[in-house]
């Protein structure tokens, strides 16, 4: 029995390997997709047997046997062919083509329409050089592509004519019924001739998973609509059932490149400028199923880029509602924040590959994104509305399928949950305490003597202060993995400042770890030049929480006090630490440790847990500093 190509890889798509092996052999991961095992062909008593899921075949080095899915279920089973094909495709739920002879006329009408499209990529390539084709070659070149890169990516241009394709496959003896089946021409519903699908744009070859020619994208040159069009659905091109470079992204993860999934072209050609390599993007659609199923082919948590403007987090929003219903263990998504009005294009444009595989440093789970779908912009101040937010939450979280993975989910929302159902001030505010001096000590001071400002109340003078703290690590957020424990302890009399603790405490991770804040010592002068990639997307983070207007009222005078203060051999994070003790030097106060204590007790959280332990690591440092003096 004959199958279909095409089918053959759909099937070898959807199994993975090392789940069909697995039910035989008993493997180990030895790294990333590669797995080891005592070989089933032969007894050994050390495991020579690799099975590779992302290259999609095992060999053993002991004996020799080497095949793929199909083959192993034949060696191991005993089917033939045929029956182990139905075997594999009846457990992914495929349906098996039979081979009439009209399948067999389908599949030799798919392979003369992949002649059909590699001809006119061919003709769009030579247009592209020609004198006709110089609009869209500027246009390719303006953004960056070096000539290598166009002929790399196949780059070409169709004129703005109506037959001008037509007649060059007509010259190549193409049909012209064959010409309007590859998607390349539109045949009126009158009956009047055909003309062609793309006229004035700059074209993108797209390739299916082998790296045959299928379809187009084409880019208007001007202000003409659409923007992007793409190749009709044709018995070669799937648009929900592909993905552009899919073919080079398949080669990239066999040297453990990340899979990055992109909106447009450009970007996807961009990133694989920068050295990634396996950079994908839909086919003008939102990622379905099927493009997903791909994607963990390639990938356990592949990282979806969007642009960084309402559009691109709406398509974020889309993407974590079509996966996860189909959520299942080592299976997930990483989302990568991009700054508002920029893309991958644009990032490696103005900032190099190094401000990407910061971003990539930066993406966040599925978990995060799913939270924040159901809980951003909506209020949790009463009892009603925090019950609201908790039935939206388990409503969302019940859509995942996998039971195991369902009730993981659900413990997390649910911790998540536990952290706004008490509102931050009560548990944490201070209560009011009278400054404890020693005879013959000054006054607190913020940073260095003789600010005017000391000449204020006290309360003036630490409202102050908790600004100038708080500010100072979202100028510099590379500190608050280092500061993090002194900041859970300040003792912040402002509800609004604890707001913003709290916002920031949320958003720790992040920041990516192994930044040196050595780098950081000095304040940025006066805010000149552009703020580095983290700043921003923290200050993007407190401004969706509803605490932009704080954090830029705290940045201020952050800058204002530290510009003031003097040179400092220990740098920035001694002289927060000086500030931030001498806010400590209080009687200390058994209820602030009482309410720490208790919520840690009804919520075994990190945050909690961080903060109880800072409290009475402020408490011993102060004993121990009181005794000395």
């Amino acid at each position: 029995m004959a199958f279909p190509p095409g089918f053959l890889d759909e099937l070898r798509a959807r199994l993975s390997l090392s789940d069909v092996v697995g039910r035989k052999v008993s493997l180990k991961r030895r790294s990333g997709s590669e797995y080891a095992g005592l070989c089933p062909f032969h007894n050994e008593k050390t495991p020579s047997f690799t099975v590779n899921d992302k290259k999609g075949f095992y060999h053993c080095f002991g004996c020799g046997e080497h095949g793929d899915a199909v083959g192993f279920v034949m060696k191991t089973e005993g089917l033939s062919f045929p029956e182990s094909v139905e075997k594999l495709a009846r457990e992914v739920n495929l349906p098996v083509p039979r081979a009439t002879p009209a399948e067999r006329e389908r599949a030799e009408r798919a392979s003369t329409l992949q002649e059909v499209v590699e001809l006119a990529t061919r003709w769009f390539q030579k247009q592209l050089r020609l004198p006709v084709g110089r609009h869209g070659l500027d246009y390719l070149r303006g953004r960056g592509l070096s000539e290598e890169t166009i002929d790399d990516f196949r780059l070409g241009f169709a004129p703005d004519s109506r037959d001008g394709v037509i007649a060059a496959l007509k010259r190549e003896n193409v049909p012209i019924d064959k010409i309007v089946e590859a998607g390349l021409a539109i045949q009126p519903e009158d009956n009047r001739d055909p003309y062609d699908r793309f006229r004035g744009r700059v074209m993108f070859p797209i390739a299916d998973r082998r790296g045959r020619m299928i379809a187009f994208g084409g880019r208007v040159m001007g202000t003409g609509e659409p923007k992007y069009l793409n190749s009709p659905e044709t018995p070669l091109f799937h648009k929900g059932a592909n993905l552009y470079c899919l073919d080079r992204a398949r080669q990239a993860v066999t040297k453990d490149q990340p899979v990055i999934v992109a909106e447009g072209y450009m970007d996807v050609i961009a990133l694989h400028g920068a050295g990634f390599t396996g950079a994908v993007a839909p086919l003008g659609t939102a990622l379905t199923e099927g493009q997903l199923g791909e994607l963990w082919k390639l990938a356990d948590e592949p990282f979806l880029c969007f642009d960084g403007d309402n559009a691109g987090r709406r398509a974020a929003s889309r993407a974590a509602e079509r996966a996860l219903p189909l959520l299942r263990a080592g299976k997930s998504l990483r989302f990568l924040a991009l700054p508002a009005g920029e893309d991958p294009d644009s990032v490696i444009r103005s900032r190099g590959a190094e401000a990407i595989r910061r971003v990539l440093d930066l993406a966040r789970p599925l978990s995060d994104v799913v939270w924040e779908m159901e809980t951003e912009g909506k209020a949790a101040d009463t009892p009603e509305r925090r019950a609201s937010l908790q039935r939206a939450v388990e409503q969302r979280v019940a859509e995942i399928a996998d039971p195991i993975v369902r009730d993981y989910y659900r413990t997390d929302m649910r911790n998540r949950l536990n952290r706004i159902r008490r509102p931050d001030t009560p548990a944490w505010r201070p209560g009011e305490r009278r400054p404890f001096r020693r005879p013959g000590d000054p006054a607190p001071t913020p940073f260095s003597a003789g600010s005017a400002a000391r000449q204020s109340s006290p309360e003036a003078d630490g409202s102050r202060q908790e600004r100038a703290l708080l500010g100072a690590l979202i100028e510099r957020p590379a500190l608050l993995h280092v500061l993090a424990e002194d900041l859970a302890a300040l003792p912040l009399a402002n509800p609004d400042l604890a707001r913003l603790r709290s916002g920031l405490l949320d958003a720790l991770s992040m920041i990516p770890l192994g930044v040196d804040p050595a780098a950081d010592d000095a304040m940025a002068d006066g805010g000149a030049g552009e703020a580095p990639l983290e700043a921003r997307l923290i200050e993007e983070h407190l401004q969706r929480t509803g605490l932009g207007s704080l954090a830029a009222a705290a940045r201020a005078k952050a800058r204002e006090v530290f510009r003031d203060a003097p040179p400092d051999g220990d740098g920035l994070v001694g002289q927060w630490r000086r500030a931030a003790r001498h806010m400590s030097q209080l009687t200390a106060d058994p209820e602030e440790l009482k309410r720490a204590e208790e919520a840690l007790a009804e919520d075994m959280s990190e945050e909690n847990l961080r903060r109880l332990q800072a409290i009475l690591d402020r408490m011993r440092r102060e004993s121990v500093e009181s005794g000395a003096g």
